[in-house]
């Protein structure tokens, strides 16, 4: 292509994004300045789409990880004509589709949603990981790339060292990103933080690495087809690109390589937006315009891209009509429908931890789900994913075949992947760790639950009783937190994460026959280290899909004893006692508190009536049941930090016994009757 029109078309996009943070008094406009240039690069003579069709599945993918870039992004897809120029004047305002960060809009270009730096550029690896998968069990005809934007910010952020290790370690090669060098942040310059080798990094964990002018189109081009001939690496392009990027003064002095220009708009900076209007070839008195030539370019390329969408859609309709089932069976993995299993069917043994109840299920899904991928923390064999991997072999470089992911000591980056797989679509995703380690994955279920992604989240050794490992593995406040995620709703009005701690083998397995048909959110798999005791059948365990449920009935009770995972079969063992003292004991089994309260007022009396006395047993904090017990109720949990001991010697020492429970139930009913 001709590489004036294109610096003509890079500095249009200049020019729209700085007036959207101009207009709005807020933003970030000097990045987009700078990665202006590549991205247009990008959208016009490398990436494949077609713009009548945002959501074709064998379109390249774009993820932005520097979110407040966001400008850049909407200005570029402007030209598609995704966004009109309403929705960049009104960039960062109230029900705007221009939020300050972009938020994931398929229909409108937008694949991820970024802004928490580091994250968008592994979730485009999770997505490199989702197109090799498919391709394994589909042929290279659906091949296509995914392209990342990572930022100074995003190289320095923790992930990156996982991100970076596992896609090299896999050798996708359909993996491209570019980093913005423009060696500025938000309020310093780069050599001021960090004096790393940032090419000698990558490319010692195995990625195809060069560093070039990053506005110089004639050199991105070249560096891009090198990246795109290489196919046993991802590609890292290292462009060294201007912060700001034709700003001027209003005496015409450079602006360009400012810190200040980082975070807000030019003229707060010390630059004049009309006079770097000016300066790009735009019209100060209106910089929210396309350049007449620039439109007739875009207009050509949009057709270029219709028509390549075109020709590999009629290539998919002849491999369809050659493979039906096959074809099919795609159509199936894209549908976003829940897969169908035969639940029933899973026989599970009784009085077992709820991790070895999940690896019987898993050992059923590896067999019957053929599109989903399991990935455990170097943990497979103690969070039980394994039951899965020995039906199955791990991905590896140069094949992608099998279905588990061994991501390595790496909780956060893990979950991240995850969420890129899922975003990709066609492919389901489970990963997994210990409980406690939940910790390390806060940003990244955090974003699943504002995507309203399905991704399935395994966290055994769910409570005090790992023993000997002690505090430091020990969830005590975890749960507590998990159940806050219960609370919230995402934009589309869902519960933004539905948590399950199944009380025993069966419920496990009705747990995770929630989790795979809950396909609008993610769920949390909450899961025991130790054995525990069996209470409920199958059908029995139904019950759990509707969050709270009766285990052990009693029309006209004088207490009701409630919890979640193995404290149920506590409260079991406490209620035997207590009956025999001549009281009426219910006992409820709770795994999901915010299900639980989503369901009917009627249920809600039914199962857990105001006006009767409960009783709540937690392994954690105390508040983790408040909720349900109501405000004369009483929560017996835990204040305080595990200790190193084995299991049982905890139960007691903490009071998890029958006979705690007894005395605890006995002294709450003389206080209530106060």
């Amino acid at each position: 292509m001709n590489n004036e029109i294109l610096n003509r078309a890079a500095d249009n996009i200049r020019i729209l994004s700085a007036a959207m943070v101009e207009q709005a008094k807020s933003g970030h406009p000097g990045g987009a300045m700078g990665g202006a240039d590549f991205i247009n690069l990008l959208y016009t003579e490398f990436m494949n789409y077609d713009p009548k069709d945002p959501r074709w599945i064998n379109r390249d993918r774009f993820f932005m990880d520097p979110g407040h870039m966001s400008p850049m992004l909407y200005s570029q897809l402007h030209l598609l004509g995704h966004y009109n120029m309403e929705d960049l004047k009104n960039f960062r305002q109230w029900g705007s589709p221009t939020p300050g960060h972009p938020e994931v809009d398929l229909d409108r270009g937008v694949e991820n949603t970024s802004g928490p730096l580091g994250q968008g550029h592994t979730m485009a690896i999770g997505a490199a990981i989702a197109e090799r998968f498919l391709v394994a069990r589909f042929g290279e005809w659906m091949a296509h790339k995914t392209y990342a934007f990572i930022s100074d910010g995003g190289i320095q952020e923790e992930i990156s060292q996982g991100a970076g290790r596992i896609a090299g370690h896999l050798g996708l090669g359909n993996l491209i990103m570019f980093y913005d060098a423009n060696d500025i942040q938000l309020s310093t310059e780069v050599d001021e933080v960090t004096s790393e080798d940032v090419e000698a990094k990558y490319k010692a964990w195995g990625w195809h690495v060069v560093t070039v002018e990053g506005n110089n189109v004639a050199v991105l081009r070249d560096a891009m087809k090198a990246a795109q001939e290489e196919t046993g690496k991802p590609s890292l392009i290292i462009g060294k690109t201007i912060m700001g990027k034709g700003a001027v003064t209003e005496a015409g002095e450079n602006f360009e390589r400012k810190v200040s220009t980082h975070g807000q708009p030019l003229g707060a900076a010390g630059a004049s937006l009309a006079k770097t209007v000016e300066n790009l070839g735009g019209d100060a008195a209106n910089p929210f315009a396309v350049f007449e030539d620039v439109a007739k370019f875009y207009a050509e390329v949009l057709e270029e891209k219709a028509d390549y969408a075109s020709t590999k859609k009629a290539e998919q309709a002849e491999w369809a009509k050659a493979y039906p089932e096959l074809a099919a069976k795609l159509e199936t993995f894209f549908s976003g429908e829940a897969s169908k299993i035969d639940w029933a069917s899973i026989e599970q043994k009784q009085g077992v931890a709820t991790r070895a109840a999940s690896a019987t299920v898993l050992g059923h899904l590896a067999e019957n789900v053929e599109n989903m991928i399991v990935s455990s923390a170097d943990l497979s064999n103690s969070d039980k994913t394994d039951g899965f991997l020995k039906k199955t072999h791990a991905l590896a470089k140069g094949d992608f075949t099998g279905a588990f992911l061994q991501a390595g000591v790496c909780e956060f980056t893990m979950a991240v992947i995850a969420n890129g797989i899922a975003l990709h679509g066609g492919v389901q995703v489970a990963v997994a760790t210990f409980f406690v380690f939940s910790d390390y994955m806060k940003p990244a279920f955090r974003l699943s639950a504002l995507m309203g992604l399905p991704v399935k989240y395994i966290w055994t050794h769910d409570a005090f009783r790992v023993g000997e490992d002690g505090p430091t593995h020990q969830p005590i406040e975890q749960e507590a937190q998990i159940r806050l995620m219960e609370k919230l709703k995402n934009h589309h009005g869902d519960m933004s994460l539905l948590a399950l701690r199944p009380a025993d083998a069966d419920e496990a397995t009705v747990a995770w026959k929630m989790a795979m048909e809950n396909v609008k959110t993610p769920t949390a798999l909450i899961f025991s280290r130790q054995n525990i005791t069996s209470h409920m059948n199958y059908e029995q365990a139904l019950g759990a899909e509707r969050g709270a449920y009766v285990v052990k009935a009693e029309a006209q009770p004088d207490v009701i004893l409630v919890a979640s995972g193995s404290e149920v079969a506590t409260l079991m063992e406490g209620a035997t006692t207590l009956e025999a003292q001549g009281l009426k004991v219910r006992v409820v089994s709770a795994p999901s508190e915010g299900l639980f309260r989503a369901q009917d007022k009627a249920y809600q009396q039914e199962v857990l009536p105001t006006e009767v006395p409960t009783f709540g047993m937690t392994a954690g904090l105390p508040v983790t049941l408040e909720g349900l017990v109501g405000p004369f109720g009483r929560v017996f949990g835990l204040d305080h930090f595990g200790y190193s001991a084995p299991a049982g010697v905890l139960d007691q020492k903490f009071g998890f016994t029958g006979e705690n429970v007894v005395k605890q139930v006995t002294a709450y009913l003389e206080d209530f009757k106060k």
